[in-house]
């Protein structure tokens, strides 16, 4: 059983003040709106609604955070970003956005990484390079999710994939100050890189993991 399986809802957040003031560390879920991202973490802590999956694409529009315990003691966070690419807002409101997200991604102490939910019929959006310039100055680590895998044949899941590391490898060889970029194919619905992602998150938060079965 994965620690990630004992998340539970935490507290959502409007404005930094709200923000939880604990010093535990946090991992951040970014992604295009419909990339597959709320799945993604329902998946991963194995639970069917977790996280909200909007039938409306955009429509979830805070901070949401996950914590995770181990002997009913809180270790960890897991926090849901707001997708972005289809919400139709007012100018005010994306301020407030942009200033919320901004602030969370480049001064949070505790943010240990960002996990970036990629569709791999899409690849890299222009959104999602917005977001990766945006955040990887922190010198964070990105892992990207290469989601809805199980939708493409062998050879056009080969060719998303090495797309996204190629785009990721020009990235890095760009910029020196930039944390390690990654990404792996993944699939909610076939269950594809279940167990590498759960891996990875458990090293990032410092939990101790058993084996996820496939």
């Amino acid at each position: 059983m994965s620690k990630l399986q004992q998340a539970k809802f935490l507290v959502t957040v409007n404005h930094i003040a709200d923000l939880p003031a604990d010093p535990l560390p946090e991992v951040a879920f970014a992604g295009r709106s419909n990339a597959g991202k709320s799945t993604a973490i329902n998946v991963l802590c194995s639970q069917k609604r977790l996280a909200f999956a909007s039938k409306t694409p955009g429509r979830t529009q805070h901070i949401n955070f996950f914590s995770l315990a181990e002997k009913e003691e809180h270790i960890a966070n897991l926090v849901d970003l707001p997708g972005y690419g289809f919400a139709q807002v007012n100018r005010k409101t994306q301020s407030h956005w942009d200033k919320l997200l901004s602030t969370y991604l480049q001064e949070r102490v505790q943010l240990k990484g960002m996990i970036l939910i990629v569709d791999a019929r899409r690849g890299l959006t222009d959104l999602d390079r917005n977001m990766l310039n945006w955040f990887c100055p922190s010198g964070k680590p990105v892992h990207i999710l290469v989601t809805k895998c199980d939708k493409l044949n062998q050879s056009e899941k080969a060719l998303a994939l090495k797309s996204v590391q190629s785009e990721l490898s020009v990235l890095e060889k760009s910029h020196s100050n930039f944390g390690s970029l990654t990404a792996q194919l993944f699939s909610s619905t076939k269950r594809i890189g279940l167990e590498q992602a759960d891996v990875l998150l458990c090293v990032w938060l410092n939990l101790s993991t058993i084996k996820v079965s496939q």
